[in-house]
């Protein structure tokens, strides 16, 4: 699919289309989303149900092709919350393979760097107890487990509207049609999705949910609280010699290739097997409009600390993944009537651990006993109002607010930040009176008549890599005819606005290639060609965009990268 995303026309006539007559299935809870949260979600409810000799009816569907094919981290995962979900966890066979045998938290220069004794880091930056993971394949046994006790998963699935109910609550989705085409016609192969509906629906779409965004518009679940900031998270899957294999090792880097005014930070993960995960994260509150994640991640690995391990491997993978980094200042409410918002739609990564996953899990089990008591009292379509008091009343709450402080102290400078956070934790536990706050990332670029422009290297093909290649490795797929999922509400802006002040930041700040500035041969007229095809729905667009312009929703199900234990 090449040139520009559909028009207001068209997007309105494919919404007319899903105007129709639909089939229609009816849960006692609906979750829209299989990833950690959503199915923890899931297990709980029927753990709790078979506890009390109930049966209540959970469906779970999922966007991508097969349940962990969307699923993208580090990862280092606490254990905690799979603690409380399966104290078994290890007889019944989970892909927790690799606990952490050693941390390097090191601070990067050029050419060197330092590391940070461990005896001086904060408790969020230990590892200790923890497991290094492929979240992909921990996504899939969770959803095994999920199968087996009686949970409906439907992949392939993406919910693309919201359903309601004669009174305003949430009453459902309506799943995305298939085999509409470009022009936002019915194509030969027209199938019209489905109504599902709940007497309660959990959206855990991961990071900036399209239907998350809705909800938080409808319901002004923002109210009171900080924007949500983020981050661009992309990472690669490396097979290296066994002789620079060091099993369970855990490296956390900062400082070069960025400057220290812009927050970010590497890490590499020592898996089993020979397997490295290597990856790069970028507060996409920076404000040079030239700067490329994608090429400060390759920068990144061609220095020492990294190259030494890399060196004479193979590239296996790569993807990218945008995150939700703000912390308990910037989660919104979390419920509305007939539903709540569960995992990194609400925003509950711990930035500052650098972990989510057990985060995640947890608040999907707090929504899951909430909805569960609900149901067994025969309610239906109310505020889950036990399911923030819990949260509040929970470790996870004190863990997001003994660090909520993390990401504002990182926009002050990489040394400044690092040592205030630093002081606030070692000193006072993270227990201060204050609360520091953030502002959308959208809002901090400069006009790039105002920054410098950025040389980066070109790629060697052994080490660094270019941006096709790489997108080849994430195995995405999106239907040639169909309409385009990056929508702009505005499609002059891209010129007028984004080219020129800008320099058209679209270009650099996607990781996958998917925004191209074409010219005429003689060089004029230029036009945003959007190759949508290229998209690994990682949302950075959807979040940096400096007007706001872009609009990212679920392409037909199914479609997307395709990640191996990403």
């Amino acid at each position: 699919m090449r040139g520009l995303c559909a028009d207001r026309e068209q997007i309105k006539t494919t919404q007319e289309v899903t105007a129709m007559e639909r089939d229609s299935m009816e849960f006692d809870v609906l979750i829209v989303g299989g990833g950690p949260a959503g199915l923890s979600a899931a297990i709980r409810l029927k753990q709790l149900a078979a506890e009390k000799g109930q049966d209540f009816s959970v469906c779970l569907i999922e966007k991508a092709a097969e349940i962990g094919a969307h699923i993208l981290s580090g990862a280092v995962v606490d254990p905690c919350a799979i603690n409380e979900l399966f104290p078994d966890w290890k007889e019944r066979g989970a892909p927790l393979n690799t606990p952490v045998t050693e941390d390097r938290v090191i601070f990067l220069s050029e050419t060197g760097g330092r590391q940070v004794p461990n005896g001086l880091l904060p408790d969020s930056f230990h590892n200790d107890g923890n497991y290094i993971v492929r979240l992909g394949n921990l996504a899939k046994w969770l959803g095994e487990q999920a199968e087996a006790m009686g949970v409906e998963v439907y992949p392939g699935f993406a919910g693309a509207q919201l359903l309601f109910d004669d009174k305003g609550a949430v009453a459902g989705v309506i799943t995305g049609d298939m085999g509409v085409l470009k022009d936002g016609t019915q194509g030969p192969n027209f199938q019209p999705g489905m109504e599902l509906r709940a007497r309660y629906t959990l959206f855990a779409e991961g990071c900036r949910g399209h239907l998350g965004k809705e909800l938080e518009a409808r319901f002004n679940l923002r109210d009171g609280v900080d924007p949500q900031t983020y981050g661009i998270g992309i990472k690669e899957l490396w097979e290296i010699p066994a002789a620079q294999h060091v099993q369970g090792l855990v490296v956390h880097t900062a400082g070069w290739p960025m400057d220290t005014a812009t927050y970010g930070g590497g890490f590499c993960y020592h898996l089993e097997d020979n397997l490295v995960a290597v990856g790069f994260v970028v507060g996409l509150n920076y404000s040079n409009p030239y700067l490329s994640p994608f090429e400060e991640f390759q920068r990144y690995k061609t220095h020492p600390e990294i190259r030494k391990f890399l060196e004479g491997g193979k590239r296996l993978a790569y993807g990218a993944r945008a995150i939700a980094a703000g912390g308990l200042q910037s989660q919104p409410k979390l419920v509305f009537p007939g539903g709540a918002l569960i995992g990194d739609d609400a925003g509950f990564l711990n930035a500052a651990r650098i972990k989510g996953t057990h985060a995640a899990m947890k608040s999907g089990m707090l929504a899951a006993e909430a909805a569960y008591d609900a149901l067994a009292a025969e309610r239906s379509q109310d505020e889950l109002s036990a399911y923030p008091e819990a949260f509040k009343g929970s470790w996870l709450h004190a863990e997001l607010h003994k660090t909520r402080n993390f990401k504002p102290y990182m926009k002050k400078g990489l040394w400044l930040g690092s040592v205030l956070f630093g002081a606030e934790q070692v000193l006072f536990g993270g227990k201060v009176p204050w609360t520091l706050h953030n502002h959308a990332d959208h809002t901090a670029l400069k006009p790039a008549a105002e920054c410098s422009p950025i040389a980066y290297p070109k790629p060697d093909g052994k080490l660094t890599f270019d941006r096709l290649s790489s997108v080849f490795l994430s195995n995405t797929n999106h239907e040639e005819d169909e309409p385009c999922h990056l929508q702009l509400k505005d499609a002059s802006v891209p010129i007028a606005i984004n080219l020129a002040k800008y320099d058209a930041p679209e270009q650099r700040y996607c990781p996958a290639g998917v925004y191209e500035i074409v010219r005429s041969p003689e060089g004029d007229n230029p036009q945003l060609q959007i190759n949508a095809q290229n998209c690994v729905h990682c949302k950075t667009c959807d979040i940096k965009d400096p007007t706001q312009n872009i609009n990212w929703v679920t392409p037909q199900g199914g479609e997307g990268p395709i990640y191996q234990g990403m």
